[in-house]
C-alpha cells in the first residue's frame, strides 16, 4: 500500500479545477476596478505639513458622543487599514457606537522632513490636533485611541498632557520592547541606527516593509499567494485580497530623526520600562497617566507580542485600567469578522460608560 493514494480521476479533476480558477482569476484581476483606500465618508478639517486630520461622517440616526475620539495611527503603513472595506471597518464600528471619530493621516514624509523629531510629532502635531478638536467641540479633553506605534505615541502624549485626555485606548501597542520571543526587537538590538539614519536620511518604507514580512517569510511572502488561487474565481474576494496587498506595500518613508530616537529610546533602551525618554525638556513618565485606560492586545501577534502590551498594567497611575485580549493577530484585530463583533463594540461600550 502506497503512503499517498492518488486516484487518476481525482487528480484530473483537481487539475481541471485549478486551471479553471486560474483562468477565471486572470479575468477577475484584469477586470478589477481601482482599489479604494478607505470606504467611510470623511472630511479634511485640519492640515499641517504632510499631516491631514480627518473627521468621519456620523451615520444617519446616530447621536454622536460629546467627547470626540482621535485615532493616532502608526507612522509605518497607512491608516486606511482601519477602514479597509464595508464589512471590515473599525471606523464604521466606532461610528455605530456613537463615537465622533477623527483620524490623523501622517502622509508621506520626504527628505524635507528628515529632521522632524519625536517631540515634533507628540508635542507638536498631536497636540495641535487635540487643540483643534477641543476648540471645535467646546471641550477641554478628548478620547485617544492609539494603534501600534501610534499607541506608544498616545501614551507619551497622555503622560505629558494628562489634562487633555479623558480616556485612553491602546491597541496592539508595544510597552515593553524587550520581552522574550520578540523577534523584531532581537533583530534591532545590534543595528547601528545612527549609521543608518546618517547614511540614508529618511528610512525607506520599503526596507521596513520587507523587514516585517521577513518575520514570517513563508506565510507572508509565499503561502498566501498559493492560497490566493482558491479565491480567484470570486470577484469580491479578489478585490478584498488586492485591498490588503495595496495596504501591505503602501509604506511611507520614516522621518530620519524620529526613527533614530524611537528605535534607540524604545527598542534598544526600553524607555517605557527603564525611563530616560525626553521630549522637549520633559521626561516621559507613564505614572503621569491618570485617566481610564483600555489596553487591547492580540494573542497571536507576531509584531507586538501580547506580553509587550500587557506590560502596561501597573505602569500608570490610572485607577480604571482594563485589558481586552483578542484571539487573533496584529492585522486581524482590525479586519477579521470576529473583531467587528467583539473588539470595536467593546471599545465603544467602554468609552460610552465613561
Amino acid at each position: 500500500m502506497f503512503p499517498i493514494d492518488i486516484r487518476p480521476d481525482k487528480l484530473a479533476q483537481e487539475m481541471f479545477d485549478y486551471s479553471r480558477k486560474l483562468g477565471q482569476g486572470m479575468e477577475n484581476l484584469l477586470n478589477a476596478e481601482a482599489i479604494d483606500t478607505g470606504v467611510s465618508p470623511k472630511q479634511a478639517v485640519y492640515s499641517e505639513d504632510k499631516l491631514t486630520l480627518y473627521r468621519y461622517d456620523t451615520p444617519d440616526g446616530i447621536e454622536p458622543q460629546p467627547v470626540p475620539l482621535l485615532i493616532v495611527y502608526a507612522l509605518v503603513n497607512r491608516p486606511y487599514m482601519t477602514d479597509i472595506q464595508e464589512d471590515r471597518s473599525t471606523i464604521k464600528g466606532l461610528l455605530a457606537t456613537g463615537q465622533d471619530v477623527y483620524l490623523i493621516d501622517w502622509g508621506y514624509p520626504d527628505q524635507a522632513d528628515r529632521a522632524i523629531t519625536l517631540d515634533d510629532y507628540i508635542n507638536g502635531y498631536i497636540d495641535r490636533c487635540v487643540d483643534h478638536l477641543c476648540e471645535a467641540h467646546g471641550v477641554d479633553q478628548v478620547n485617544l485611541l492609539g494603534i501600534c506605534q501610534g499607541g506608544a505615541f498616545s501614551l507619551m502624549y497622555t503622560a505629558l498632557h494628562p489634562e487633555k485626555v479623558r480616556n485612553l485606548v491602546t491597541m496592539v501597542t508595544p510597552v515593553d520592547f524587550q520581552t522574550p520571543g520578540n523577534l523584531l526587537s532581537a533583530w534591532v538590538q545590534n543595528v547601528d541606527i545612527d549609521l543608518a539614519v546618517d547614511t540614508m536620511g529618511n528610512i525607506p518604507g520599503e526596507l521596513l516593509n520587507w523587514t516585517f514580512l521577513s518575520l514570517k517569510p513563508f506565510s507572508l511572502t509565499g503561502q498566501k499567494y498559493i492560497n490566493m488561487v482558491d479565491l480567484l474565481d470570486d470577484p469580491d474576494k479578489v478585490k478584498n485580497f488586492l485591498r490588503m496587498e495595496k495596504w501591505i506595500f503602501d509604506s511611507p518613508d520614516q522621518a530620519g530623526e524620529t526613527f533614530r530616537q524611537f528605535i534607540k529610546d524604545f527598542y534598544q533602551r526600553n524607555g517605557f520600562i527603564n525611563g530616560g525618554v525626553v521630549l522637549g525638556e520633559r521626561e516621559v513618565n507613564l505614572k503621569d497617566v491618570t485617566c481610564p485606560v483600555l489596553n487591547i492586545f492580540a494573542l497571536q501577534d507576531h509584531l507586538v507580542p501580547p506580553d509587550a502590551s500587557k506590560a502596561l498594567k501597573g505602569l500608570t497611575s490610572s485607577t480604571d485600567y482594563t485589558e481586552l485580549a483578542f484571539p487573533g493577530g496584529h492585522i486581524g484585530i482590525y479586519v477579521s469578522g470576529k473583531a467587528q463583533k467583539e473588539v470595536t463594540p467593546a471599545i465603544g461600550k467602554w468609552l460610552n460608560e465613561r
